[in-house]
């Protein structure tokens, strides 16, 4: 198993280590609903190193990273990050990311899903050849931390040289933090307000240290990988593998706000045309469980006694306090309030279409 240089620091905290995409990381250190509640009431610290960091550098970055995904990247300026996906010419999902200007025309970062990055890195290379670029896999010189919650800034304020009063979301700028060169973002994966730090330092342990002892006094907790994903799944954001795969389309997983098909060519669009020129057949939605009990990955779901699909992401959320999930469903049972059962065992559980997402932070 790969390890993260933070590793020694996770088992000096007494975190349970599990196997990840490859990677040994911490699940828990305190217990997931604690770690859950302490990043929406006060904030959360995560390694998140084993995220892939993949570079397209050269003339023709941007006319490459326009074609190998669907949002639209020519709307980026040095400084902006955009989510968007790696679309097959099927429309489906090689992969979801960010992309992060560094400068105009040539220079992106792509970050991906841990467990894909390899995948990602041969895709990106292979659709890539026509382009007068380079394509570098940079995951392993990368270590990267996540602030998270209400208090994220107030936290790192302290530790670095960036104004981050004045960085927008989904932007970033170069600095200190602790002392070690960084690129910090405000974006995030969990629903709150916070940055991610990236540094090329050999010790990020500096970094961790510095916010632990910054934050702890104010409520910080380190953070696991078991709450990550429930702080994910009440903001109603993917996770590859579970709600996007590459079976799924960008318009069935209900992402639509990503396609700019007025943009241009890209991996995906013809596909995409036809799909919305056709009308979905299914799409992803959110659920509560009505009946006592909690949905997992991979339980059937039935509509009026018929096997129609299986839960894609599925727990007892903490902060709402809801067994929640998200489910592909026929397009015509994706009304809010639509009721449907999901397979539990012997049993078979109601369930109904909800809003989503299940938790939106209150924007100050």
């Amino acid at each position: 198993m790969k390890k993260t240089r933070l590793n020694a620091v996770h088992k000096e905290s007494g975190a349970r280590m599990i196997e990840f995409a490859g990677w040994e990381m911490p699940v828990e250190y305190k217990g997931i609903i604690d770690e859950h509640l302490a990043v929406r009431t006060k904030a959360g610290l995560f390694d998140v190193s084993h995220m892939g960091e993949i570079f397209v550098e050269g003339p023709e970055a941007l006319a490459c990273v326009q074609y190998l995904t669907p949002n639209d990247v020519a709307k980026l300026s040095p400084g902006q990050v955009q989510y968007t996906a790696l679309t097959t010419p099927e429309g489906t999902f090689v992969d979801d990311m960010l992309v992060y200007c560094l400068s105009l025309p040539d220079r992106y970062l792509l970050v991906v899903n841990a467990a894909n990055t390899d995948k990602d890195y041969a895709w990106i290379k292979e659709k890539s050849a026509p382009f007068n670029v380079q394509v570098i896999n940079r995951s392993d010189e990368y270590s990267q931390l996540a602030l998270q919650g209400p208090l994220a800034q107030e936290i790192l304020q302290p530790l670095t040289d960036i104004d981050l009063s004045q960085m927008k979301s989904f932007h970033f700028a170069f600095g200190k933090v602790a002392g070690l060169d960084c690129l910090v973002s405000r974006t995030g994966y969990t629903g709150e307000d916070g940055f991610e730090i990236y540094t090329l330092a050999e010790n990020p342990e500096v970094i961790w240290k510095a916010i632990i002892k910054e934050g702890t006094p104010k409520g910080l907790l380190p953070v696991g990988l078991g709450a990550r994903d429930t702080l994910r799944l009440e903001a109603r954001l993917m996770l590859y593998g579970n709600d996007i795969t590459d079976k799924t389309t960008v318009l069935e997983a209900d992402l639509k706000w990503i396609i700019k098909f007025q943009k241009g060519d890209f991996l995906g669009k013809a596909a995409l045309e036809k799909q919305l020129q056709e009308g979905l057949k299914r799409k992803l939605v959110g659920f509560e469980v009505v009946d006592k009990g909690i949905a997992r990955p991979h339980y059937p779901v039935f509509i009026k006694g018929e096997k129609v699909s299986e839960v894609c992401s599925g727990t007892f959320a903490p902060y709402v306090k809801k067994a929640i999930g998200l489910v592909y469903l026929p397009i015509e049972y994706t009304e809010i309030g639509t009721e449907f059962e999901i397979g539990i065992r012997d049993k078979k559980l109601k369930a109904k279409v909800v809003p989503t997402p299940f938790y939106k932070r209150e924007k100050k």
